[in-house]
């Protein structure tokens, strides 16, 4: 199963040139290729090679002690999670975000817990940042065996939490920022519960990814105790000061589902991927990958109702592009195509709503 991270077309050319710095009479080029070659390193040769390039480039540009220390920190790190979440990489994960502070008498906690198990046994992992509050009840009501933790490392608060994770279900993290992308980059859903500057600050980024298109679509869900009012409240904030002064455009926050429902919650996540099954680009041209495709009189209405995000042509089925063929990529799905408005990328949630609802 993909990440929900958008590609951003890495150039994956090779070679030494004035941007790495390396002095013209070492051929490093051709040190690496023997290394790699010496070394049997087959996978993804041009980009691990990449990769050495401009780890060597850092020490050609003599960059400072503290760089260093940030830039090989962030990398193991990094890596150290990919192994963590690899061997579930066939498994549909959801992150539940929310307050550290959360006592286990509040009923946040009661509502993070079930709605963690309801996922659990529909066949979900659930991420959490492993901390105590909303992620230890997320944590408990998954159940070791459907909980995956990426916590942090903090002088006080965030400690991993009462429920014992195996070595293989936890990862600890020195920066916030390799912690986020692991929170963000393995999850196919995502449920916030209130909380403060760091459950705030997880929502607006999961929003800016969906707005400017580097995050495949994704259902947010933003569950709140019945009669609660902040994630109404939140909404309210967004559409009166954002969205009235022109910071986001109107209809930004139709992507996110604000509900009391614990039943809701799960269903919209679990729902969000009945039909749509994922997309890929080439080139400038989209293909959406779904279970099943709509007939000529449902690609009409698409078209009729999402013109304004065809940039030019239309949109309609396809087979299987040459490339997917090659690397066997989900071939057992059917495909539609279009080439979108990039501006206007953030609605293609609308588009995957009414497939999912063609064949509900």
């Amino acid at each position: 199963m993909l990440n929900n991270l958008e590609d951003g077309g890495i150039d994956e050319s090779v070679g030494i040139d004035e941007s790495v710095g390396i002095n013209e009479s070492v051929d490093i080029d051709a040190l690496i290729d023997s290394f790699l070659l010496d070394a049997g390193i087959t996978h993804e040769r041009r980009l691990i090679k990449r990769l050495l390039l401009t780890t060597t480039g850092l020490a050609v540009d003599e960059t400072n002690r503290l760089n260093l220390k940030i830039a090989s920190a962030a990398l193991s790190e990094m890596r150290e999670a990919y192994q963590l979440f690899e061997p579930y990489a066939g498994v549909p994960k959801v992150t539940v975000f929310g307050s550290a502070r959360t006592a286990d008498h509040d009923p946040l906690w009661l509502l993070a817990h079930q709605v963690a198990r309801g996922l659990a046994r529909d066949g979900w992992m659930v991420v959490t940042g492993a901390g105590p509050g909303i992620m230890e009840a997320a944590t408990v009501g998954a159940g070791a065996e459907r909980a995956i933790g990426v916590s942090i490392r903090l002088p006080f608060e965030e400690k991993p939490n009462a429920m014992i994770f195996n070595d293989d279900r936890l990862v600890a993290m020195k920066y916030f920022f390799t912690r986020k992308l692991m929170l963000v980059k393995e999850s196919l859903g995502f449920i916030s519960l209130p909380g403060g500057f760091g459950t705030l600050d997880e929502v607006y980024e999961l929003l800016t990814l969906q707005q400017t298109g580097k995050m495949v679509p994704v259902p947010i869900v933003l569950l709140d105790k019945p009669g609660g009012s902040y994630w109404s409240r939140f909404k309210e904030f967004i559409v009166a000061e954002l969205e009235a002064q022109g910071y986001v455009t109107q209809g930004d926050m139709d992507r996110v589902f604000i509900t009391d429902s614990v039943e809701a919650a799960v269903t919209e996540v679990t729902n969000f991927w009945k039909n749509y099954a994922s997309i890929r680009w080439f080139g400038d041209r989209l293909v959406v990958r779904v279970k099943k495709a709509p007939n000529d009189n449902q690609l009409l209405t698409l078209n009729q109702k999402f013109k304004h995000l065809v940039l030019r042509g239309e949109i309609e089925r396809t087979e299987a592009f040459d490339q997917e063929i090659k690397e066997g990529d989900a071939l057992d799905l059917e495909r539609i195509t279009f080439i979108p408005d990039q501006r206007k990328i953030g609605d293609l949630h609308r588009i995957i709503r009414v497939l999912n609802k063609m064949f509900s």
